[in-house]
């Protein structure tokens, strides 16, 4: 798949579509939204923050948590086609098998919304994605890597999101990218936790056991902070120190990390902002207001935060957004 050939800056767009000749389309319209589930922290916030722009903009949302099952999504999708919903948002669990529902969607002349995730499907099956550029996020953890450690060896085992999923995917090119050339930097072992907390400690007590209880490891790379923050409780577990023993860096930037951050346990994370529905309802807004389809890619900011920023007063501004 090609991954977004077009950037533009999410804060810049939602600003730009949000003008008050696009004030009042958007009131009483009725917007079907398949999420994946509640497998994280960052999960449950976009939830959240979703049905908070909803009630913003005078919409009635009708919500589908598909539990992390790709089938349950593609009934929900049928089942809001049926209804005869305005639009669509889904947050794919995988990148494949959606060409038919989405045709069927197009043939109802409905508009679906991808939301931080792709689909390796025609792009006229959607109206647009909103979505951060997941490759530079994986590229963002592995250059902050490659500049912490220098020339020393270092062992990294990493824990995988979803098999199939984008972000799993593109955070791991865009890791591997960024650490190529510096031969001293070698991913060991990797394994999919499926973005889940259990998941991640279960994952990272087994890469513990096969690298010497742990001596082998210079750092762990999650995939997302859930992930990071069950394999925090496994490296403590064994008896070592996340963050000095082992370090660790991951993606979303949830508040959990932020509170890991200030006892010293983690070292990095890239923020996944949960406001996705904000420029996916402005693009709607100005479709239906000027009929001209929006830019095909809203990409959103991939902002690296570390021990410097502040983590007690990120997490503050942070917990109260449904994480």
């Amino acid at each position: 798949m090609k991954f977004f050939t077009k950037l533009a800056v999410a804060a810049g767009v939602a600003a730009l579509l949000s003008s008050a000749a696009y004030a009042d389309s958007l009131k009483g319209k009725t917007i079907g939204f398949s999420q994946i589930g509640s497998e994280s922290g960052w999960r449950a916030a976009e939830t959240s923050v979703t049905k908070q722009q909803a009630e913003k903009r005078g919409i009635n949302l009708k919500f589908a948590d598909a539990q992390q099952k790709q089938e349950n999504q593609i009934k929900a999708i049928r089942g809001f086609i049926a209804q005869g919903v305005d639009a669509i948002l889904v947050a794919p669990v995988v990148s494949t098998g959606w060409d038919a529902v989405l045709g069927e969607a197009k043939d109802a002349k409905i508009p679906v919304i991808l939301l931080d995730r792709g689909v390796d499907a025609s792009q006229d099956l959607y109206l647009t994605s909103v979505a951060s550029d997941q490759v530079k996020e994986g590229k963002v953890a592995g250059d902050w890597l490659v500049k912490t450690v220098g020339d020393k060896k270092c062992n990294v085992v990493e824990l995988q999101g979803t098999v199939g999923s984008t972000p799993a995917i593109n955070r791991k090119k865009g890791f591997e990218e960024a650490i190529k050339g510096h031969d001293n930097i070698k991913i060991v072992r990797s394994q999919t936790g499926d973005f889940t907390r259990s998941k991640g400690k279960e994952v990272m007590e087994g890469f513990i056991k096969a690298e010497d209880g742990g001596k082998n490891i210079c750092a762990m790379y999650a995939h997302n902070d859930d992930m990071a923050v069950g394999g925090i409780q496994a490296i403590k577990d064994a008896g070592l120190k996340p963050g000095k023993d082992v370090l660790v860096v991951s993606v979303d930037a949830v508040p959990d990390i932020f509170k890991a951050m200030v006892a010293g346990e983690a070292n990095a994370t890239v923020e996944l902002t949960p406001n996705m529905a904000g420029p996916a309802f402005d693009a709607l807004d100005a479709y239906w207001t000027s009929k001209k389809a929006p830019e095909k890619f809203i990409i959103t900011e991939s902002k690296l935060y570390t021990p410097n920023d502040n983590p007690q007063k990120v997490y503050d501004e942070k917990k109260g957004l449904g994480y």
